[in-house]
């Protein structure tokens, strides 16, 4: 099992913000982003949010990146870790836009991305953006489809409802081939349905880690199945956030786990399927104490579950 670094001051939710993330600068994660990529870590992703409501705030916070301007930073400061988004909100934005920012991004950083795309959960985001929240679903079906195309055709050709191209020229092409991976981030039977058509990965975020097995058999006995599910992110903190952020009392993870107990849960997620996975962090009281801590992640967690 492979294990994801978890960037601090990405977002402030309610559920895992420690006080002393506030002060971590970009300047900061740069010099984290290279760490981790000296440790192993397989991957770093960035959450997503355009923009907030004020509603939501309180579990929320105000804090997050682009996705895509996130990553490409991250990228540009390492070598080889690869760099994700958990996740990007795909009807948001014109597929080609999309589709343009992550050939880029992989065409730059020598084949190093990933994208999770999600069809989004805040209605009042998309009311902000102008894009019909009840047609989020369609949008992102047959925006998978568009950039797909663009991303693997030499003459890209598509019609549908929401976006339409012929006789255009896209380059660069990502570097990856047949295309950078995508995962799809979410719980529902849609969203699975789209993982087994488009992803090579899936991103549970509600989904009871015992429910797993079934979830991933539901994705490979669909009729359109790829098959190419070759991965299952699942953190180890995920299940102390619930529907719409709210905070929720796990003590399987907890932070601050002795070093068998994060092996033991890590192992059992391995017997799951899940392929990779993040590390809670304990309450620490500075930056230079995630250092450390992460540092004994890869001194002492990662040896244990390579292979």
């Amino acid at each position: 099992m492979k294990l994801g670094f978890a960037m601090p001051h990405m977002l402030r939710l309610k559920a895992t913000l420690q006080p002393w993330e506030a002060a971590v600068t970009g300047a900061d994660q740069k010099k984290l982003a290279r760490w981790a990529d000296k440790l192993g870590f397989a991957q770093i992703a960035v959450p997503e949010h355009h923009i907030i409501p004020r509603a939501h705030v309180g579990l929320s916070g105000p804090h997050y990146f682009n996705a895509f301007t996130a990553m490409s930073y991250y990228a540009g400061a390492t070598d080889n870790i690869r760099v994700n988004s958990c996740i990007s909100i795909l009807p948001v934005q014109h597929p080609i836009i999309t589709a343009k920012a992550l050939a880029t991004m992989d065409w730059l950083s020598g084949g190093r991305v990933n994208v999770t795309f999600a069809v989004g959960w805040l209605k009042e985001e998309f009311d902000l953006l102008g894009v019909p929240f009840h047609e989020r679903g369609r949008m992102s079906d047959e925006y998978l489809a568009a950039i797909v195309e663009l991303w693997t055709k030499d003459d890209p050709v598509f019609e549908g409802k929401y976006v339409n191209f012929r006789d255009v020229a896209f380059e660069p092409k990502p570097v990856q081939k047949p295309h950078p991976p995508i995962w799809m981030g979410g719980d529902a039977d849609a969203v699975l349905k789209r993982a087994a058509r488009y992803a090579t990965g899936w991103w549970p975020f509600l989904t009871k880690p015992e429910t797993i097995p079934e979830r991933i058999d539901f994705i490979k006995s669909q009729p359109d199945y790829n098959g190419r599910l070759e991965d299952v992110f699942y953190g180890m903190s995920t299940s102390r956030v619930g529907e719409g952020h709210v905070v929720l009392d796990d003590p399987k993870a907890r932070p601050g786990m002795t070093k068998t107990e994060i092996i033991d849960r890590l192992g059992y997620f391995k017997t799951l399927g899940v392929t990779m996975s993040s590390v809670p962090m304990p309450q620490l009281k500075h930056i230079g104490e995630y250092y450390d801590y992460t540092q004994w992640i890869a001194e002492e967690i990662m040896p244990a579950m390579a292979g």
